[in-house]
């Protein structure tokens, strides 16, 4: 068989996401019969069927399924070499850490940098949803995480935990209590997926009926737009929430719901120079 191209799987890739040739050409930026040709070229350097098409619309075949799971993180792996080539190239000493909203990071870069006097830290801000993702593509060495996260292709390291807080509306009726319990909670609106608070979901009233549709949110600040407007309630860590303080919501202490685990997560695939200095500078 010969060699993949990346560029093929990248087309691929474009396509099993969308199911819709003419959408993918447009983020690809090239024309569809180019990428159809590409996809055939695919197909045929693999021996296999990817997609099956016919009037209802494009599916992806077993084979499809399983070129899709393989080839983000390969996908990613190659970014991650050119980005560390290029750093090579350039003959910097660079570290660099993604850090989620809520983690401090100071203290530890400072006692890094103060034992490597050569070396440059670099920062990247991230969220919930490519707190790992910038690991496998290569944006940063090591990223601090808060679980859960998928561990695959990680080595993650525990760092520390701290509580959690219920964020309500600050006319809410329980805004002002000392704390709550999660019983106190169970007839509320949870935006967020009920997995993340499993203590929630074992009593939340919604749960045993059609639980109403909760949007994707992108980021902290839109949860925190949606509890201002009424809608709902959700969890978050108690550093989060002290980071985006706000007269319109309120937070408290729920006594009997699991902290939230804070780790360090770098690549397992290959060495990251300071990374376990890093980590145990972090766990500080």
């Amino acid at each position: 068989m010969s060699d993949v191209d990346l560029r093929k799987l990248r087309y691929f890739v474009a396509v099993a996401e969308h199911l819709h040739f003419g959408r993918a050409a447009e983020q690809l930026f090239i024309a569809q019969p180019v990428l159809s040709r590409q996809i055939r070229a695919l197909e045929e350097e693999l021996g296999a069927r990817l997609f099956a098409r016919d009037r209802r619309g494009t599916a992806l075949t077993a084979a499809g399924e399983q070129l899709l799971i393989e080839a983000k993180p390969l996908l990613a792996s190659a970014e991650a070499l050119q980005r560390r080539v290029i750093r090579a190239a350039a003959g910097a000493d660079t570290f660099t850490i993604g850090f989620m909203p809520g983690l401090i990071v100071t203290g530890a870069v400072r006692a890094l940098t103060d034992r490597h006097p050569g070396l440059t830290v670099e920062l990247v801000r991230t969220d919930w949803f490519d707190q790992t993702e910038v690991v496998h593509d290569g944006r940063v060495d090591v990223s601090l995480v808060r679980l859960p996260i998928d561990p695959h292709g990680l080595t993650v390291r525990p760092l520390y935990t701290e509580p959690r807080v219920v964020v309500l509306p600050a006319e809410h009726r329980l805004a002002g209590k000392d704390a709550v319990s999660i019983a106190d909670l169970a007839e509320e609106h949870l935006l967020q997926d009920p997995d993340l608070v499993p203590e929630w979901r074992a009593v939340a009233t919604e749960l045993r009926t059609d639980r109403p549709v909760v949007p994707a949110f992108r980021s902290v600040e839109e949860k925190l737009e949606h509890v201002a407007a009424g809608h709902g309630i959700i969890f978050l860590p108690l550093s989060v929430m002290t980071f985006y303080t706000r007269p319109d919501i309120a937070h408290i202490p729920v006594t009997d719901i699991a902290p939230n685990e804070v780790c360090l997560a770098w690549s397992a695939h290959r060495v990251v120079r300071h990374a376990e200095e890093f980590a145990a500078l972090a766990a500080q």
